[in-house]
């Protein structure tokens, strides 16, 4: 028995929730933020800090510094230097941000599909194409086509790449081998790497992630790497984050354009809740790796056992599920929408992370046990 309780009940109904936003009778398994309760080390730091009583503008300390250049050493063996990183209000700001001022309208950005659908929201806001190099699945698993990512590089409009390590929705980490030839390739095509690294620290207990910019020099001379503790430590609406950008020339570029944007500097609880969650949450994450791995385990062997038809790949990273749903394709509507109609069981459509998500769906796993349970239940009812 740990010292936190993962199987709490939280309610969030009525509280603005946007995961909970949803019809009477549904139950929630989309968006990823968690239904635990935050580390409360973390929710006592931020009591502390209202305590103060005035609620004005924040600067950043030295102390946030030090929070991120100790916990990335500790923990995933990388080398950051003060001056190397930047403050930003979230990874996607950061994207965004970093797109309008690296790329011009009209160029291309390059993503590796299934992905993260808010990344074409960023691309094509900014009057720019999104060009897709899906990857491949092999025995369950997903792989980078590293032909085919050479070849669509060699596109002179193609000027941006944005990365996903660990990859959202399919749960991969990427190894330094492979990180190393995506940043090869990128530089023999004159291309700048954005690393989306958001779900690094969620993670199968005996794995951990590797760093693009640890990959090799060339990876950290040509990326622009986003990192954050909002994901992992269940702080998503706090709305902090950090840019890690060890060229010079590109970081004062996202450092200007951050500043442009008008999203570099914190609100009043954005640098309590990261001293707290790196500097006093390293035990809450470490039940949560444990728990979330158990929900894994349970809801796996639950799909491939009791839902004909259904497959769910198992994943190294993230505390969500990818399951395969091609074989119905018998239904008007995509599987997702079918699944919520039956049962009130709403789950993310894979055909929103691009065509390579046609037939999947993703499922949120950060929950009590409880919920997951009634949760695979409700998947069951989908397909008899």
């Amino acid at each position: 028995m740990g010292k936190y309780n993962f199987d709490e009940i939280i309610n969030r109904k009525n509280t603005w929730a946007s995961k909970w936003d949803i019809k009477e009778g549904e139950l929630p398994m989309w968006v990823a933020d968690m239904d635990f309760k935050t580390a409360p080390e973390i929710i006592d730091a931020l009591k502390s800090r209202l305590d103060i009583g005035a609620l004005g503008y924040t600067d950043v300390p030295d102390e946030w510094y030090q929070a991120y250049i100790n916990w990335w050493k500790t923990y995933h063996g990388i080398d950051i230097k003060a001056d190397e990183l930047v403050y930003s209000t979230g990874v996607i700001p950061t994207i965004s941000s970093t797109l309008r001022k690296l790329a011009t309208p009209g160029e291309k950005v390059l993503i590796q599909t299934p992905v993260y659908n808010i990344f074409y929201n960023s691309i094509l806001n900014n009057g720019l194409t999104v060009v897709e190099s899906p990857l491949l699945l092999k025995d369950g698993k997903y792989y980078m086509d590293f032909e085919d990512l050479d070849k669509k590089m060699s596109d002179p409009q193609v000027s941006m790449m944005i990365l996903c390590n660990p990859a959202n929705p399919v749960g991969r980490i990427w190894n330094k081998e492979e990180l190393a030839k995506v940043g090869e390739i990128a530089k023999k095509n004159h291309v700048y790497v954005i690393s989306d690294e958001v779900h690094c620290d969620i993670t199968d207990p005996d794995k951990s992630y590797v760093p693009f910019a640890l990959a090799s020099d060339t990876c950290k001379e040509i990326s622009i790497n986003a990192i954050a503790p909002t994901k992992c430590f269940n702080i998503a609406g706090i709305q902090t984050s950090a840019v890690y950008v060890p060229n010079p020339y590109l970081r004062h570029k996202v450092f200007r354009q951050l500043n442009t944007d008008e999203c570099g500097e914190p609100n009043f609880l954005a640098i309590t809740a990261t001293l707290a969650a790196f500097n006093q949450g390293r035990p809450w994450l470490e039940e949560l790796k444990e728990y979330v791995r158990a929900n894994k385990d349970y809801a796996i062997k639950y799909i491939n056992e009791n839902i004909k038809g259904l497959h769910a790949l198992d994943t190294q990273a993230t505390y969500l599920l990818w399951v395969d749903c091609r074989e119905f394709d018998k239904y008007d509507t995509t599987v997702g929408s079918h699944i919520r109609k039956v049962s009130g069981l709403f789950v993310s459509p894979g055909e929103i992370y691009g065509d390579a998500g046609k037939g999947f769906i993703r499922i949120n796993l950060a929950c009590p046990r409880s919920m997951v349970e009634e949760g695979m239940d409700r998947l069951k009812k989908s397909f008899l």
